[in-house]
């Protein structure tokens, strides 16, 4: 049998235990390593997306509360690839001069509309901000279960092997408790990071939501009040 020729040599390092296993149990640790990796590359990805994402959003904010014009600022941003608030600005922007260009007749019915601009373009940078963070959610509630698959199927290749042998010899037990726990471990070591790193990043994802919320509120009261402005003459005219 496979776990005699194991204990046999001694040999009890990751790879051994890894070659000796059966098929299924080196399929789960297959896919947990896998899963690990694609974790691992979700936790780099988002930090350094994350971290771009609060220096943006502090030099937009800087730009904008420096009393520089907003059409200045806008015609500076418009022709660039935006992101979070500053595409936020931009939205809001367009349908403001759109909406001067072809006439404005009602100020309630701007307002409106500019509002639903920034919610749309909210909403859209909200998403960027969560993507992936589903498969963290599922890496770290399912990859324990898989692990435990694994350990099951470890378990019931001893019970085997001492079918097999006529045998609880502990040499002839070990490699399969070995295997089946080295599945369990590499189902922990999988979904712990995902779980840690699907919280911060909830977390922070919700922070900067909450970042371009603020500004959307701030912007449209600011917007209104330039509303108007630029409606009182029309109605002090009619």
């Amino acid at each position: 049998m496979e776990q005699v020729g194991l204990a046999a040599t001694n040999e009890v390092t990751l790879w051994a235990l890894f070659v000796e296993a059966s098929f299924v149990v080196q399929l789960v640790m297959v896919g947990l390593v896998a899963a690990s990796i694609w974790t691992w590359a979700i936790i780099i990805d988002k930090t350094v997306n994350f971290g771009r994402a609060r220096r943006q959003f502090d030099r937009f904010e800087q730009v904008f509360w420096s009393g520089q014009s907003l059409e200045d600022l806008y015609q500076m941003l418009s022709d660039r690839r935006t992101s979070g608030m500053s595409s936020i600005f931009v939205a809001a922007m367009r349908e403001w001069k759109k909406s001067f260009e072809r006439g404005v007749r009602s100020p309630m019915g701007l307002q409106m509309r500019i509002d639903k601009a920034m919610d749309v373009t909210l909403s859209r940078e909200a998403e960027k901000f969560e993507a992936r963070l589903g498969s963290l959610a599922s890496i770290g509630s399912a990859a324990p279960f898989i692990g435990l698959f694994g350990t099951v199927v470890g378990i019931m290749t001893s019970f085997q092997a001492i079918a097999g042998s006529k045998s609880t010899n502990l040499a002839v037990v070990a490699p399969g408790i070995a295997e089946a726990l080295l599945a369990t471990a590499m189902g922990l070591l999988a979904a712990i990071p995902a779980v840690i790193a699907y919280n911060k990043f909830s977390s922070d994802a919700g922070k900067l939501t909450a970042r371009m919320e603020g500004f959307a509120d701030e912007f449209s009261g600011i917007l209104s009040r330039q509303i108007d402005e630029k409606m009182q003459p029309r109605a002090a005219a009619e």
